[in-house]
């Protein structure tokens, strides 16, 4: 079947090794750049570019950057974009986090 993921085994020959879909790359070795886009109606978003992470681990960490920064925000694809100018707190939750983070743009 192509539509399904091993939950558990009780098989003693199946290991974690053979179950992970891709290879791991830690947050120091991604390369995360944070653009200003302005959306419609003129307002200013945040936008983090770059993030090689699940869609899980991206999940909670649009949540952690979203309250941390007292903002709203959402996920498209694998990026996060956060509402209004947050480039440099974000920067420094991330760098806190050991990503390579990276300004781009206006």
């Amino acid at each position: 079947m192509k539509n399904s993921r091993l939950v558990y085994s009780t098989d003693s020959v199946i290991d974690d090794e053979n179950l992970s879909n891709g290879v791991v790359i830690l947050p120091h070795e991604q390369r995360i750049r944070l653009h200003l886009d302005r959306k419609g109606g003129g307002k200013v978003v945040t936008v983090i570019k770059g993030l090689q992470e699940s869609e899980d681990a991206i999940k909670l960490l649009a949540r952690h950057l979203k309250r941390s920064c007292a903002v709203g925000g959402s996920i498209r694809g694998s990026d996060i974009l956060i509402q209004g100018n947050q480039r440099k707190k974000i920067q420094s939750l991330l760098e806190q986090k050991g990503y390579n983070v990276r300004l781009s743009g206006g």
